[in-house]
């Protein structure tokens, strides 16, 4: 058997593909079940389900509340790692990426959280309604710059 890693994975698994960004993206785009992990503050990891989007400048954006745990832990650290997966969850495939976060909070998050919402839900019945739900909320934007993209290898 040849000592390549990738030649044991294409014999392996024929039918695997690695994950560029552009395939990343297009996926983020489409596919809104996720689990979001950041580092508490004594280095340990916290995951929170999400539901994830993508913005025009092709970053992660998921809404927040501002008191939420993973937002404390972005303001103090901003590493993030997401991983997206389609609903069914097995043999529709996932991604996963990671990068450096910023948290955007309300007025200036409200563009991004309408855009998310029609992304991931469609239209909302009444945008008025929804405005005051975010503001009572204390929602935030948590956006992510994506620097790394998976799966690159499988085994």
């Amino acid at each position: 058997m040849s000592k390549d890693p990738g030649a044991v994975t294409a014999t392996l698994y024929p039918n695997f593909n690695p994950v560029d960004l552009a395939a990343a993206k297009e996926f983020l785009r489409n596919h809104h079940h996720g689990v979001l992990a950041t580092r508490r503050k004594n280095g340990g990891i916290q995951m929170s389900p999400i539901t994830p989007g993508l913005d025009e400048s092709g970053r992660v954006i998921i809404s927040s509340r501002e008191t939420a745990y993973k937002v404390k832990n972005l303001r103090r650290d901003p590493r993030a790692a997401v991983c997206v997966f389609a609903p069914s969850f097995h043999g529709e495939g996932w991604v996963q990426a990671s990068g450096s976060a910023e948290i955007i909070s309300l007025p200036q998050a409200l563009d991004a959280l309408i855009y998310l919402s029609r992304q991931a839900y469609g239209e909302y019945k009444n945008w008025h309604d929804f405005r005051q739900r975010m503001a009572r909320e204390r929602r935030v934007i948590i956006r992510i710059t994506i620097e790394n993209v998976g799966p690159q290898r499988r085994g």
